[in-house]
């Protein structure tokens, strides 16, 4: 009998960023385009950045004293003196409907509480829509908290907040 496991999920380490900016710069429309040299740099800010297997997924996120300059980023660094910003999430094509996304979230929400955060947020393109990523985050237990339009009117997001209790 084969017993399916489901894939660890460890650190993004620098002999994984080839690879994490290929299937970044895959998914450039929903995300944003990354160099080489902008993915190291925001992986050295990062507050959490985690895999699952060999790159079947990646997830990387910020706390309030990155230094980063996302416009998404910043509209919560406005608003809230402490947070964890999920910068970017992706599923490979070949590994999703595993589940993926969403370990990826519940083991950022364990270790949020872990280091005392109580607020994570992130964003999800209002234009272009993206509902199958609303209904995810509210699944989630995210709640809507604004919106803006962003890089001079060519995108719209919906922003998002949940609550992480210790």
């Amino acid at each position: 009998m084969i017993i399916d496991t489901p894939s660890q999920i460890d650190r993004v380490s620098p002999a994984q960023e080839p690879a994490v900016l290929a299937l970044n710069n895959e998914h450039a429309a929903e995300l944003s385009w990354l160099e080489p040299e902008r993915l190291s740099f925001l992986l050295g800010e990062a507050f959490y950045a985690r895999r699952i297997g060999a790159l079947e997924a990646f997830i990387m996120t910020f706390d309030q004293d990155a230094s980063y300059d996302s416009p998404n980023f910043l509209w919560f660094r406005e608003r809230y003196p402490r947070f964890v910003y999920v910068d970017r999430v992706v599923v490979a094509g070949h590994a999703r409907g595993r589940g993926h996304a969403r370990r990826l979230y519940e083991d950022l929400f364990d270790h949020v509480s872990r280091a005392g955060q109580t607020i994570v947020t992130c964003e999800v393109n209002a234009d272009p829509p993206n509902p199958a990523s609303d209904a995810f985050h509210a699944a989630l237990g995210f709640v809507e908290v604004g919106d803006a339009i962003i890089y001079g009117g060519k995108k719209a997001v919906r922003y998002y907040t949940r609550q992480i209790t210790g």
